[in-house]
């Protein structure tokens, strides 16, 4: 998307990171939807698929805007209607199984899938290079539609609160805010928003960016992200036992920092290398800080809390935080623009750079890991796939 809309609805860079900033209103709304609909009065797979259908017109809709003034509305309410249909699916799926976590990681695995075949398909047939980005949207709304449809046919998973009253702090897991008298989940959740900025970079900017250096079927190649995230989520479990949660957080946000560093001095040149192993680093950057910080927040919320802690994270991180790191993204972006196509990326790629290094030396100092992730028992190889959608 920040592609297309850079190229072909000549976007600034402050557009393109409103555009994926709605990603973040749609998180933030999304509990409402779910607290106050799904989880009330309708049937969860229902919804999910009025969601799809709503959101295949949306998609529609978007290839037809001529000017980034009619695209906005546009996206800002596909997100909105389709964030909420990554929880009703988790629903649908854990009512369905007898052990999730040993049966959804096999299940979950095709959500990486997809988002590789995606890459690779947008990557072999050139859109990036010749300009028919648009076709994505249409793709992606065929695809909506199919999604939708088959929706309807999936198992009955009828409203899980039916007749209960709806409060705000139910639906927003403010239940879970007493985790934050914990001095070290304190910090734990300040840097998980904090670590958010810079990652709000890497969404809105890596594939124009990857683009206007000159990279060949970038989209393709960045699909080497989520194939390093498939493979490190196998070998999360094996860390853990070695690390322990504060030593895994670090390394997560060290692999942000180190990220940024390899795009600011990576070229196609003599430094593709750089590119490459910043693309690579998506699997440590998102599985080692983000995986571990729910399976940290999992262990310390205990029974009673465990949804309304995952949810109050979620909206905290994928919220409050990728919100601040859009709106901060597009503004330096414009700044460091030497031409209507070309940037300062250097520049432009060490700030975030030096947010994440920051992040990890207030974290280094000041948390401490009193509860030990691996010395409690039943850690085992598939609970932490799980834990990324509860």
């Amino acid at each position: 998307m920040g592609t297309y809309l850079t190229k072909t609805l000549s976007a600034t860079g402050t557009q393109n990171a409103g555009a994926y900033a709605t990603q973040a209103f749609g998180a933030i709304i999304a509990p409402f939807i779910i607290g106050l609909i799904a989880d009330r009065y309708f049937s969860a797979q229902k919804i999910l698929g009025f969601l799809h259908l709503a959101g295949a017109a949306l998609l529609y809709y978007e290839t037809t805007a001529g000017s980034f003034d009619k695209f906005y509305p546009g996206i800002l309410a596909y997100m909105i209607i389709y964030m909420p249909t990554l929880a009703l699916v988790n629903s649908v799926s854990f009512k369905q199984m007898i052990n999730p976590s040993k049966e959804f990681p096999s299940i979950r695995v095709f959500g990486t899938a997809g988002w590789i075949v995606a890459g690779l398909i947008i990557g072999w047939l050139g859109w990036e290079q010749s300009g028919s980005l648009v076709l994505t949207f249409k793709i992606a709304a065929i695809a909506s539609v199919i999604l939708g449809l088959l929706s309807f046919t999936l198992p009955d998973t009828p409203p899980a609160k039916k007749g209960q009253k709806a409060s705000l702090k139910d639906i927003l897991g403010l239940d879970a805010i007493g985790l934050l008298k914990n001095n070290s989940y304190l910090i734990f959740f300040i840097a998980s928003v904090a670590i958010c900025i810079p990652l709000a970079f890497y969404y809105n900017f890596t594939n124009p960016f990857l683009n206007e250096v000159g990279m060949k079927r970038a989209a393709g190649v960045q699909s080497l992200g989520q194939v390093s995230e498939f493979a490190f989520m196998i070998l999360m479990p094996l860390f853990f036992v070695r690390l322990g949660v504060k030593k895994m957080l670090a390394v997560g946000m060290f692999a942000w920092a180190l990220r940024y560093v390899f795009f600011a001095y990576g070229d196609v040149g003599s430094n593709y290398w750089m590119l490459i192993g910043g693309i690579i680093l998506h699997g440590v950057c998102y599985d080692f800080f983000f995986v571990t910080g729910q399976i940290y927040t999992d262990r310390l919320a205990g029974e009673r809390f465990k949804s309304a802690a995952q949810g109050f994270i979620t909206l905290a991180t994928y919220g409050v935080g990728m919100l601040i790191g859009f709106y901060i993204s597009g503004p330096i972006v414009d700044h460091w623009q030497t031409s209507p196509t070309s940037h300062n990326w250097q520049s432009i790629w060490l700030i975030p750079g030096g947010i994440a290094a920051v992040v990890l030396i207030v974290f280094m100092i000041f948390f401490t890991d009193k509860n030990r992730t691996e010395t409690q028992p039943g850690l085992d190889i598939e609970e932490p796939s799980t834990s990324v959608e509860i």
